[in-house]
C-alpha cells in the first residue's frame, strides 16, 4: 500500500473542507487516508498530576466522535478510499509531524475552531508548512467559478525541483495545464554579490525575466510532454501574482525557500488570501 494522505482534523468547518480535499487528492493518487486529531492536553509541556478529569474517557470519546464524524465526510467525497483515524497527544503541529513521517502529503485548513482551545490547526498551518517532511496544503475557504489549471511559482533559482516535479504530478493526476508564474519587482540576481542596478530598462528586463522561466522549466516540459504549459511573466510582488492567479486554479504549488523554521515572505502573504488550495514545497525535502 502506498504511503497515506494525512489530515488534521478539529471539527472545524476549515478542517472538514480539508478532509473533503485529502479525500479525493488520496484518491487521485491510489493512496489510503488517515484523519489525525490532536488533544492538547497541557500548551507547555508542564505535567499536572492528577490530571483535570475531562481528559480522560470523556475527551477520548469526543475525539472518536469527531473522527468519526470526519470520516463520514471523507467517504461522501470520495467513497472508494480506505479511511482510518488516529488520536494523538501533544502540541498539534509536532503530533501531526510525527504521524507524517511515512506519509506522502499533510493537509490541513486554513483556520481553526478559534479561542484558546481550538487553536488547533490555524495557529499551526504556518508551521506545518515550514516543517513538514513532506508537501502541506493549506485549504481555505471554497469559491466558486471556473478551475482550469494548476499555478506554480517560479523562482528562476536553484532548489525549486521538488516544488515543480510535485506541480507536473499534480497536473498529470487532473489532466488539467499548468500556469508557470514568474513573477519579479527587480532585475534577477544571478551569481551572489551582483549589484541590482538602481535604474533599469522594465522591457528589456521583462524579456530577460521571460528568458530566465524559459530556461528554468525548459527540461520538465520534456519530462512531461503532455502537460499543457502557459507561461507568465509579471512585474509584481509574487505574492500578488499567485493571489491573482489563484482564482482560476484548482491547486497553486509554491516553494519555501528559508529554513525549517522559515516560510518567506510570498508563503505568508499567500496563505490567507489564496483562491484555492496552497501546496507548499520546502525545498529540499522529499515530494
Amino acid at each position: 500500500m502506498s504511503e497515506p494522505v494525512i489530515v488534521g482534523v478539529d471539527g472545524s468547518d476549515s478542517s472538514l473542507q480539508a478532509v473533503t480535499w485529502a479525500a479525493r487528492e488520496a484518491t487521485l493518487r491510489n493512496a489510503p487516508l488517515r484523519l489525525v486529531h490532536v488533544t492538547l492536553r497541557w500548551a507547555y509541556d508542564v505535567p499536572l498530576v492528577p490530571q483535570p478529569a475531562h481528559w480522560g474517557p470523556a475527551a477520548e470519546s469526543a475525539s472518536r466522535r469527531l473522527l468519526r464524524h470526519a470520516s463520514e465526510r471523507a467517504l461522501t467525497a470520495a467513497p472508494t478510499v480506505t479511511v482510518s483515524t488516529e488520536i494523538a497527544d501533544g502540541a498539534t503541529a509536532e503530533a501531526i509531524i510525527a504521524a507524517a513521517e511515512t506519509a506522502q502529503m499533510i493537509v490541513v485548513g486554513s483556520r481553526g475552531r478559534g479561542g484558546f482551545a481550538g487553536l488547533l490547526l490555524g495557529s499551526v498551518s504556518h508551521a506545518l508548512a515550514g516543517r513538514s517532511p513532506c508537501p502541506v496544503v493549506v485549504v481555505g475557504e471554497p469559491h466558486t467559478g471556473p478551475r482550469t489549471e494548476i499555478a506554480v511559482g517560479v523562482t528562476g533559482r536553484p532548489g525549486q525541483e521538488g516544488t515543480l516535479e510535485f506541480a507536473f504530478h499534480e497536473a498529470t493526476l487532473r489532466g488539467l495545464s499548468l500556469r508557470m508564474v514568474h513573477a519579479w519587482t527587480h532585475p534577477a540576481v544571478r551569481v551572489p554579490g551582483d549589484m541590482q542596478p538602481l535604474v533599469f530598462d522594465l522591457e528589456g528586463v521583462g524579456q530577460e525575466e521571460a528568458r530566465l522561466l524559459a530556461e528554468s522549466i525548459g527540461g520538465w516540459r520534456e519530462r512531461f510532454p503532455d502537460v499543457p504549459v502557459a507561461e507568465q511573466v509579471v512585474h509584481e510582488h509574487p505574492a500578488r501574482a499567485l493571489i491573482d492567479a489563484s482564482a482560476s486554479a484548482e491547486l497553486v504549488v509554491v516553494g519555501a525557500p528559508g529554513s525549517a523554521w522559515t516560510l518567506g515572505s510570498t508563503v505568508h502573504a499567500l496563505l490567507p488570501h489564496a483562491h484555492a488550495p496552497v501546496a507548499v514545497i520546502q525545498h529540499a525535502r522529499r515530494v
